[in-house]
């Protein structure tokens, strides 16, 4: 049976206007303006969404969701229950779990998985190490997004800091390169000069962005951007958190003809440093969470395109592993559940429009990393949608998490809009606060 989407207020494509959309299986069959009807709504279920918003699915291009070995912190099934539930449709799952995916047969496990517990749409990064270019080369690269390679430190043998093999990587495929960009070197020196100055029991929160300061993000994004110009690579920046990274980025290239992007997360856009007081651990994050300056300036490279995605690098860990200090709190936090709430919010408060929201997460990400007709409300694309009440009010709290971890650095936080409905490939997969758990999302193609 056909699905018809009716009254909407449908935010799409840089505008906002009355109408319908028409659900045939996966896809969308016509997008309608005004009163009118579709051609084939007779007979269609009827979802009246007047006074709703309509988006297109939300694609997170930076989760991780743990999946294997890391099952106690969250899983496939449970991170992408809370992603339908937050109106994200599509997400694109990182390299660093146990094993680490590494190796062909490491990915193809993830993707088997996938298909049996996921309800959105899933793809997953394979990531790069010191010693994994044969199995790199063997990659296809219209099942991934790329390869994810860790410039900072990392778990396991995934930190890449052998130079022949970095060029080697850049100059030897034609995969998007996603880089975590801190300079380990330069971590170490600030860790040696704080314990030294102050000793261990001093170092709170508070010295978490001393330590992994700006000049440790930005020479090593800087050398990253280099290699890539250099060997010809595209590079893809992830979760930028200085202002002094977008002198790295251009807003005057079409986002399809960019050698070089940049990704921005919810929590450098809402948090600063100023939080730390109150949030402690609860926002320790690599790489940190920045100044408020930093903050204004990554809100005004999304809205003047120098930044060209925003993601959540949702990295839930148990809050038993967020305590002590910052050397030892685990980094990382939940948020694919909050992350369209969070960004609408800010466009409430004027630092976003809703349309640029859209734009940043679900146009973009489909167009960066050239997803198959995804990331938009048009007839022949796959019907991932978001259904939006404006209207509605309302606190997250611990009853209302679907993270397996069961916490959020936004408990507490008064959010005004909340997700109604969501589709994934035309199926309602989460209504009214429950989930279809029937449902099971698709493989993502890259074309």
């Amino acid at each position: 049976m056909n699905t018809l989407i009716r009254n909407a207020q449908i935010i799409n494509e840089g505008r906002t206007f009355t109408g319908s959309v028409l659900i045939s299986g996966k896809y969308i069959a016509s997008v309608c303006e005004g009163e009118a009807l579709p051609d084939g709504a007779a007979g269609a279920q009827i979802v009246d969404a007047r006074g709703k918003w309509l988006l297109p699915g939300v694609i997170d291009d930076q989760v991780h969701f743990r999946e294997p070995g890391l099952t106690h912190k969250g899983s496939l099934a449970s991170e992408s229950r809370a992603a339908v539930a937050g109106g994200v449709t599509s997400y694109m799952d990182m390299p660093n779990t146990n094993p680490q995916t590494t190796t062909l047969e490491q990915l193809e496990w993830k993707f088997r998985r996938a298909a049996e517990v996921s309800p959105a749409n899933y793809s997953f990064f394979f990531g790069g190490t010191n010693d994994n270019l044969t199995e790199i080369h063997k990659l296809d690269r219209t099942r991934i997004p790329g390869l994810k390679l860790f410039l900072g430190s990392s778990t396991g043998n995934m930190l890449v800091d052998n130079p022949e093999t970095l060029r080697r990587i850049f100059s030897e495929t034609d995969l998007l390169i996603a880089v975590h960009a801190e300079k380990e070197e330069i971590i170490r020196r600030n860790r040696a000069y704080y314990l030294n100055l102050y000793g261990r029991e001093a170092l709170d929160i508070s010295f978490h962005p001393r330590i992994r300061s700006e000049e440790a993000c930005y020479d090593s994004s800087a050398g990253a951007a280099e290699l890539a110009v250099s060997l010809g690579a595209r590079l893809h920046l992830l979760h930028l958190s200085t202002a002094k990274e977008l002198s790295l980025l251009s807003n005057r290239i079409p986002l399809r003809e960019k050698q070089i992007t940049g990704e921005v997360c919810v929590h450098h856009l809402w948090f600063s440093d100023e939080d730390y007081a109150t949030l402690g651990n609860r926002i320790k994050w690599n790489p940190a969470i920045k100044t408020a300056a930093d903050r204004a300036a990554l809100r005004a490279a999304l809205n003047d395109n120098t930044l060209d995605i925003v993601a959540t690098d949702h990295a839930p860990h148990l809050m038993a592993e967020k305590t002590g200090d910052c050397l030892t709190a685990a980094s990382g936090g939940p948020m694919i559940q909050h992350s369209l709430a969070a960004m609408l919010e800010l466009a409430l408060q004027g630092v976003f429009t809703k349309e640029k929201v859209v734009e940043k997460m679900a146009h973009h990400p489909a167009d960066l990393f050239r997803i198959d007709r995804r990331g938009y409300i048009r007839p022949g694309y796959y019907a991932d949608l978001a259904v939006i009440d404006p209207q509605h009010t309302w606190t997250v709290s611990g009853e209302n998490l679907l993270y397996k971890c069961k916490w959020s650095p936004l408990e507490g936080q008064v959010f005004h809009h909340r997700v109604w409905k969501t589709f994934v490939n035309g199926q309602p997969v989460y209504a009214d606060g429950q989930i279809n758990d029937s449902v099971r999302g698709m493989a993502l193609n890259y074309v």
